[in-house]
């Protein structure tokens, strides 16, 4: 069984550079206005943010991706390397396969090597306050994603069909677990409605994980030659109607913004609609995959050059000043919305 659930995290990689369903974000249907007039230079802009009590270099963080299988312990190594040296948070992928496969552990454990990385973990919602216990220890992590990935284990061979009391249960970890919890989707997004639920029972950071980037119904169809789920594949909330849902039921929660988050840009207009920072995946896995360590480190680092630039475009100096910039919505994300 541990076998067979290490493939299939090799396979979630391999698929996924195979996906070629690609939803929208809506980002697009968020205007932002040139500031012809900005008395900002670049000196002077800092795109730096507190999470959790740290100073982290920029409002971004590379989401879960991987662990457990074979390719894990090489993406994991990079991975926590540039991140460290950028100095960006860094979440592992599930980390259920190191509850009880023991050979799985070192892929995950090596990034706790990395001192001054701020590590996150990653466990499912049905999972026990010890399970969660001991993926922090297995890492020294500083808090715990809690995945939401209802459509991807219903349309999963091996997949869980019951989510029985997944609210009562989360609400419980937050009240005992002595880390930050965030709750995260996994692709779907986070309506207006699950937020408030979650807020009740305390959740203080919500990653919104919207419709747009990884499309974890296409990667387990992939995986399926007895089923065809291709109808499925633009199901979920776009990423940007769920920032704005998420936001309008508290002005206090932390949003992460991920789902498609591609670009500096795309930061950008997540943070204006009302994230507190982004979080990217896939296009962090593609130019690794795809270009090399260094080419991975580069495009980060340009992200945050280009989020400064656009700061200064619109005229602001700090991440506090980017939050209060206007915006107006067009288009579908604006029907959806006011609908």
């Amino acid at each position: 069984m541990d076998r067979q659930r290490r493939q299939r995290k090799d396979q979630h990689i391999e698929n996924y550079l195979k996906t070629r369903a690609r939803g929208t974000t809506l980002l697009d249907c968020v205007y932002i206005e040139h500031n012809a007039l900005s008395d900002v230079s670049l000196k002077q802009i800092d795109t730096s943010i507190e999470f959790m009590g740290q100073k982290i270099a920029m409002p971004l963080m590379v989401d879960a991706i991987t662990g457990g299988g074979d390719s894990s312990a090489s993406i994991n190594e990079d991975l926590s390397s540039i991140c460290e040296a950028i100095n960006i948070p860094m979440a592992v992928g599930s980390e259920s396969i190191a509850l009880t496969d023991e050979s799985s552990r070192e892929s995950f454990e090596l990034v706790k090597q990395k001192e001054d990385l701020f590590r996150v973990g990653n466990l499912g919602f049905e999972r026990n306050y010890d399970d969660f216990i001991f993926a922090r220890d297995l890492i020294d992590a500083k808090a715990m994603q809690v995945h939401l990935n209802i459509a991807q284990e219903l349309v999963m061979k091996e997949g869980d069909n019951d989510f029985h009391s997944s609210i009562d249960i989360i609400g419980e970890l937050v009240e005992k677990f002595p880390y930050p919890i965030i709750v995260k989707e996994t692709g779907s997004g986070i309506s207006k409605e699950v937020a408030q639920k979650l807020i009740e029972k305390n959740v203080q950071y919500i990653d919104v994980a919207g419709k747009g980037g990884t499309n974890f119904i296409e990667i387990e169809d992939l995986r399926d030659f007895e089923m065809d789920y291709s109808d499925l594949y633009n199901w979920g909330i776009p990423t940007a109607k769920s920032i704005i849902d998420v936001r309008s039921a508290s002005d206090d929660v932390f949003i992460i913004a991920s789902g498609g988050i591609k670009t500096a840009m795309d930061v950008v207009k997540s943070i204006i609609i009302g994230a507190d920072m982004a979080a990217m995946t896939g296009e962090v896995l593609n130019y690794l995959l795809r270009g090399g360590y260094q080419a991975c480190e580069d495009f980060l680092k340009e992200i945050n050059h280009k989020i400064k630039i656009i700061m200064a475009l619109l005229g602001v100096r700090n991440i506090e000043e980017l939050k209060k910039v206007d915006y107006k919505l067009i288009g579908e994300l604006k029907e959806l919305v006011e609908d």
